[in-house]
């Protein structure tokens, strides 16, 4: 996975971000814009997940996306 991918892609993902994460709000999505720490640290303040957990949600979620396949 790439993160930079990631960042390219952001208008791209947020929706499908939102749709798995929904207490994501949309100004917490406008603080991430993509960048893969300000994405872990969100997750692990709004689900109470450790970093890795983070981190693995993070993996699966890109996994799923071809476009985002690196």
């Amino acid at each position: 996975m790439n993160k930079d991918i990631a960042e390219g892609k952001w208008a791209q993902l947020s929706g499908r971000v939102k749709q798995k994460w929904s207490e994501l709000t949309d100004d917490d999505l406008g603080e991430i814009q993509g960048r893969y720490e300000a994405f872990v640290g969100k997750l692990q303040a709004k689900y109470g997940m450790k970093r890795e957990e983070a981190e693995q949600e993070w993996a699966r979620f890109m996994e799923d996306d071809p476009d985002m396949r690196a």
